[in-house]
């Protein structure tokens, strides 16, 4: 049977919730800084700041993330007219007294499928022993042509604790014969240490 090629990463993409709890593709708004100065696209984690607002999480090994951002709404200050895109791009003006909200798939529970390479944005893959195990994130930088992240998780997994993503499960429809039982995405959650909302260090 003929599998679908997974070509490039593609950040974490929502798909259900741990334990076969009822997933509704709840989200949260969360408030993201006039004139942040960093691209966030769908798919990034995203994670709380001392200010109430949101930045890019961009740790590998540490990240602490409260979600994954799944798009921004703004009023463009050159048009009046709200805006609704994927990514937020760096630095944006907004119009005088309004907000930039993003959208983020904040619940501890939620399980995320992303793509697994051996540096930067070369598709790898895992074995099956890989569940249960943990796993560091690779930054790579998104498009602003599609919106899309290429975040994705590196293919060499661990037992650390400190690792913020657990390894829940393979995708095995795209599992590869050549080489055999080799699965280039998995399913994931945020470590239960790692989510800013299971943390109990604040902010």
């Amino acid at each position: 049977m003929a599998y679908p090629t997974i070509s490039a990463p593609y950040g974490l993409k929502p798909v259900n919730l741990i334990g076969g709890q009822v997933f509704a593709g709840s989200t949260r708004l969360m408030e993201i800084a006039s004139g942040y100065a960093t691209n966030i696209f769908y798919g990034d984690l995203v994670k709380r700041v001392a200010t109430g607002t949101i930045e890019k999480d961009t740790g590998t090994t540490t990240a602490t993330p409260c979600g994954v951002f799944l798009g921004v709404s703004f009023t463009n200050s050159s048009t009046g007219q709200v805006q609704q895109q994927q990514f937020y791009p760096a630095s944006q003006a907004i119009a005088t007294g309004t907000k930039i909200f993003a959208v983020v798939a904040d619940d501890p529970d939620t399980l995320f499928q992303v793509a697994v390479v051996s540096g930067t944005t070369v598709i790898s893959g895992v074995t099956i022993t890989a569940i249960g195990n943990n796993a560091t994130l690779v930054q790579n930088a998104g498009s602003s042509i599609t919106g899309d992240s290429k975040v994705a998780i590196l293919d060499s997994t661990g037992t650390s604790g400190t690792l913020p993503i657990r390894i829940i499960d393979v995708v095995r429809d795209t599992e590869t014969t050549t080489p055999a039982d080799n699965f280039p995405e998995v399913i994931v959650k945020i470590n239960a240490t790692m989510h800013q909302y299971n943390n109990s260090t604040g902010v």
